[in-house]
């Protein structure tokens, strides 16, 4: 089978085929056009090309777009509407009266996706447990939807109050809706988020109606474009929680897409950390625009029920990620105080850089690493993409003028500056979440991540750095890695008791039920995957609650008493104490239908055999304990396993650089994975 990943980035394209009978790799890399699935095309025909084989022969795609979060940072919604319960419209607007920084009084509140003229009531409501307190008001239904349309709106959001014990308004006031207005997009917050909490239920789901008409829009787009060149067999979408599903699903629910590329990167790196036998990882992917680091802990990666986007709470399954604006692309800037700051703004692909020749004018950080010889003078991407490092020093000269600065000390503070918060990054997923970095391996991947990972992980007391073979396309290969996932919940409220376990165990299946038809809908049987379950607890009069995993094939008292034992257990770990007598509260269950794919075959080594020592050029390269020093270039492809040196030096491949700091020794191990100690050694220098 011939099986692509595709991850397009807000700079790069990266693209991987897999020969799963052969054992064959190819990979490709081009940067990102403003039509991002004509690039997608584009790069696939030529990985195709250099392979040898046709796009006909593609029996398995799959992708990770960050299309839906540039639509949210961006707010480049579609028009969207909002029907709700009379009373509740300004829940959006209201949320938790929490600021985002609580000594700054100027931060602006983000806009709603749908305004408040576009926000309509109608007469309903549930109680809390799902019982009926006023009927569906059917009139105001068609009011409200007579009033959106002529406004505009493509999409409709509905959410009631307490629509999470009982949907029957929301799918009433659905089939209504498209009985009027056929061709809008129109989601439920039943659907979308059935949980409790009405701000976070109602943010959730009018992003959701915001990204359905783009997303839809952009996936036929791909489609259509796919199916031109004859690449008609299964594709799928990577989703934030670290599986894929098919496009039909994800066009339904573009609310899970907000990780899908740098989710893939975090399952590869995952799979590759197994592989290696390093389990405790802490991802570093930096890729043009933006930086995300992940903890995988034991072999799995960190996940969550809520993420944060744009200022809005999303309830959804993701991968526990945290995104920093600091990319190769970020721009250097002068404050009004004259200080020198780097980012979050970034050059993106176009016009990208300075030294990319594309029309940019500002310092970024690429630049920097072009002014310091860190990155090669003349070309990337293995020759294909010339690099102007006259223009890159001229933009650095620039900003350093304005900073009072001279090039190298501007191109070095660039680099400190980003480096810094890159390390805060690192140090809010673990130090803040209870983990020592110490004991951690750092895999770094993304077109700019080896330039910065080393200096990273010395400022943070990580003892080793672990560069995959293709770190620049480590996203696109670890798309190929995930497997079909879908994730859902129920809230239901209930003492966790043995008087409830009746209605504990309606929850469970009706969760299956759903779970069984999703996999029914992606063309497998329940037999084919497995149910991974979470319950999520608190003490009663308490306002949080703490997820529990578990095991709910079969239901009796005695396994209802394990759960309190390790909620009680989880609760002490997480804040030091535990209640023995106090009651213990169900609010939600979660349930996650995995069908696993085949794993991937061992990429076949390729006879790589290192250039004796005196045959690597150098060039002048700047480090931080050095300055300027004559530094060895070495090529990533010469290099195989048992290769040793101790830098400085400069790893070049075509999807990345690795820099290698004065005293660090490196390894390639058996993986062909370069192995960094940050064990810094000042007596040795050179390589072996």
């Amino acid at each position: 089978m011939k099986l692509v990943g595709i991850d397009t980035g807000g700079t790069f394209t990266d693209l991987v085929l897999v020969d799963t009978s052969t054992g064959r790799y190819d990979y490709y890399k081009l940067l990102t056009t403003d039509d991002a699935s004509q690039g997608i095309i584009d790069g696939l025909q030529k990985l195709m090309d250099e392979s040898g084989a046709a796009s006909t022969a593609v029996d398995y795609l799959v992708h990770g777009t960050t299309l839906a979060t540039n639509a949210v940072l961006e707010r480049q919604f579609a028009p969207v509407g909002l029907i709700t319960t009379r009373g509740f419209r300004d829940v959006l607007e209201l949320a938790r009266q929490r600021r985002p920084a609580y000594y700054d009084l100027d931060v602006d509140k983000p806009i709603p996706p749908a305004r408040r003229d576009r926000r309509l009531e109608v007469g309903e409501r549930m109680a809390h447990d799902g019982s009926v307190i006023e009927p569906l008001n059917e009139a105001d239904v068609r009011s409200a939807i007579k009033t959106l349309r002529e406004v505009g709106c493509q999409a409709v959001a509905i959410c009631f109050l307490h629509a999470y014990a009982n949907s029957a308004h929301e799918q009433l006031a659905r089939d209504i809706i498209l009985s009027m207005w056929p061709e809008a997009y129109v989601c439920l917050s039943s659907d979308v988020s059935p949980v409790y909490r009405e701000f976070e239920r109602f943010s959730t789901t009018t992003i959701n109606a915001g990204l359905m008409p783009i997303t839809d829009f952009y996936l036929r787009n791909l489609e259509e474009r796919l199916k031109n060149i004859g690449a008609l067999k299964s594709k799928s979408v990577m989703q934030s929680n670290g599986g894929t599903a098919s496009i039909p699903i994800v066009r339904r629910f573009p609310v899970s897409l907000f990780f899908s590329g740098p989710a893939g990167g975090v399952v590869g790196a995952a799979a590759l950390g197994r592989r290696a036998g390093r389990r405790n990882l802490i991802t570093f992917d930096m890729g043009g625009t933006s930086t995300d680091v992940c903890v995988i802990y034991d072999g799995a990666p960190a996940m969550k029920s809520q993420s944060d986007i744009g200022g809005f709470p999303i309830v959804v399954r993701t991968i526990d990620m945290h995104t920093i604006g600091a990319g190769g692309g970020s721009i250097a800037w002068k404050d009004p105080g004259g200080l020198l700051k780097v980012g979050p703004r970034s050059a993106g692909s176009n016009p990208g850089p300075v030294g990319y020749g594309r029309g940019g004018t500002e310092a970024t950080v690429t630049d920097a690493n072009i002014a310091l010889g860190r990155l090669n003078p003349e070309s990337l991407l293995g020759g294909r993409m010339k690099i102007y490092a006259d223009k890159a020093k001229r933009a650095i000269e620039r900003i350093g003028v304005e900073v009072g600065l001279s090039a190298t000390e501007a191109a070095a503070g660039i680099l400190s500056i980003v480096g810094v918060s890159m390390m805060s990054a690192v140090r809010l997923i673990t130090v803040e979440r209870g983990f020592d970095p110490r004991d951690f391996t750092l895999v770094t991947f993304g077109g700019a991540g080896s330039l910065h990972a080393v200096e990273v992980a010395l400022q943070m007391s990580i003892p080793k750095v672990l560069v995959p073979l293709h770190p620049g396309v480590m996203s696109a290969l670890g798309l190929l890695h995930a497997d079909l996932r879908g994730d859902f919940s129920l809230t239901r409220p209930m003492p966790f008791k043995i008087d409830s376990i009746d209605k504990f165990v309606s929850v469970i299946d009706e969760l299956r039920a759903t779970g069984s038809s999703w996999i029914e809908l992606e063309g497998y049987q329940s037999g084919d995957a497995k149910f991974e379950w979470i319950v999520e607890m608190r003490y009663a009069g308490q306002n949080f609650e703490l997820s529990v995993g578990c095991n709910l094939e079969s239901i009796d008292k005695a396994s209802m008493d394990a759960l309190v034992a390790d909620f009680g257990a989880r609760h002490r770990a997480t804040y030091g104490y535990e209640f023995k007598n106090r009651e213990v509260e169900l609010i939600t269950v979660r349930l996650a239908v995995i069908v696993e794919r085949p794993p991937l075959p061992a990429e076949l080594h390729r006879g790589r055999a290192a250039f004796p020592t005196e045959h690597w050029p150098t060039r002048t390269v700047w480090f931080a304990e050095t300055g300027m020093v004559d530094t060895p270039i070495l090529q990533r492809d010469r290099i195989g396993p048992g290769y040793s040196f101790c830098g400085p030096a400069i790893i070049e491949q075509m999807d990345t650089t690795t820099v290698v700091p004065p005293g660090c020794q490196a390894t390639v191990d058996e993986f062909e994975n370069i192995v960094i100690d940050t064990a810094r050694d000042k007596k040795k220098g050179g390589l072996s």
